[in-house]
């Protein structure tokens, strides 16, 4: 058991992997008011998660790492 433990400790220092997944998103130069993303009404923080992702997907602004 103690033996197994050590390889795969061994294992992960050895060929250590990068974090998988990561998103980039660059909101540089916009001009856009949090008005015009989100509207003027109070709204729950999945909509306003669901809006953001619109905007950023319309506007062309996220890259896969």
């Amino acid at each position: 058991m103690a033996k197994a433990r050590k390889r795969k400790r061994a294992k992960r220092a050895k060929g250590s992997k990068k974090a998988f997944g990561g998103y980039s998103i660059s909101f540089k130069g916009r001009k856009d008011t949090l008005e015009s993303v989100f509207g003027s009404v109070p709204i729950g923080p999945s909509v306003m998660t669901k809006k953001l992702w619109t905007y950023v997907k319309r506007k062309k602004l996220g890259k896969r790492r």
